[in-house]
This record gives structure tokens, sequence and C-alpha cells, in this order.
């Protein structure tokens, strides 16, 4: 059963992968404009494995959107993140949500996954799609997310209440991150 599910979502992602060209032209839009041109881009290949699609020569990593994910999301965030975000896609397969978080926090921690001691930048774009003609993410939405490793709110003067503007999520840990997310137009 296992072989049969995991060659049905193999033809499910073939299926449903971008062209490089169109994750390369959709995954570059959570980038700020100045910054897009020198971005490195990973993104999928039919067997639904991450691939590197362009070289950078700047200091950002897009990822493509996942087509065996359900909805559209696309990310840029510094080089510096890369190995923890690379630990982040591996353990995907092993554990769910703070789970994976914990596990990987602990792997930095440990000194196993390095990770920046000082604030880097990471571009969330989602959606409902991604028009190819239109070179646009449709029902675009854009949030941004500065980590900062083991801040706090003492250390910031950041609330952790989700919802407000700015907020501290998982404070105290190696993947404290602000949230910074606008109201959606309505």
């Amino acid at each position: 059963m296992a072989v049969a599910h995991a060659t049905l979502a193999g033809a499910l992602a073939a299926a449903e992968t971008a062209s490089p060209e169109n994750q390369i032209a959709s995954s570059i839009l959570a980038a700020p404009k100045e910054r897009r041109a020198t971005a490195a881009v990973l993104g999928y290949n039919a067997k639904g494995e991450v691939v590197s699609l362009r070289k950078g020569t700047g200091d950002l990593i897009c990822l493509a959107d996942d087509p065996a994910a359900k909805g559209f999301s696309v990310a840029c965030y510094h080089k510096d993140l890369e190995p923890f975000m690379a630990r982040g896609r591996e353990l995907a397969a092993q554990y769910k949500g703070k789970e994976r978080h914990e596990q990987r926090w602990k792997e930095v921690d440990d000194g196993k996954v390095k990770m920046p001691r000082e604030a880097r930048m990471l571009y969330v774009l989602t959606g409902t799609g991604f028009d190819a003609a239109k070179g646009e993410v449709i029902d675009s939405y854009l949030r941004w997310v500065v980590y900062v490793p083991y801040a706090t709110p003492e250390s910031t003067g950041l609330s952790i209440t989700p919802g407000t503007a700015p907020w501290l999520m998982y404070p105290g840990t190696a993947g404290a991150h602000i949230m910074i997310s606008p109201p959606k137009a309505k």
C-alpha cells in the first residue's frame, strides 16, 4: 500500500509541478522587487524533490510552491537560514507541527544545524494560484517574518499574542521570529 501511495503521490506531483520557468517567476514575487534578479531559486522536479532551479548572486533564496501542498505559497529568505530551512524540509517527512519545530530547535541548540544569531528575513507570499500569463499570484497576500533566535518579549518589547502586529512567535527558542502580518484586503 505504501508503494502504491508513493507512486500515486509521485504521479500527482509530476502532473501538477509547474515548469521551472513558472516556479522561478512565481517564487521571486515574494522578494522585494530590487532583490528578485539576484535571488537563488529552489523548486520541485517531477518526483516532488527540491532542486536548484537558478543559482543566485545575492543573499536571498526563494522557494517555489510545493505542488504536493494544499494552496499556493512561495517564500524568499536570507541565505544564512538555508541550513535551518533545509533541515525543516527534511524533518517534515518524520514530524508534524510543533514536534518538527522542537526537533529542529534541539538540533540548533546541539550545534548540529547552523542558525545565525543575528536577525534574518523571510518573506512569505500566499494566494490561490499563479497566473503565468499575467505573471502574478492570484489573491496574493504578503507577510514578513524576521528570525531573531532566542529573542524573548523582554529582549524585544514585543507581544507574544497572535494577531497583534508585530508579535513574537516561539519566544526563547532557536526558531523565535517576529511575525508581521498586515491586515488582509476585504
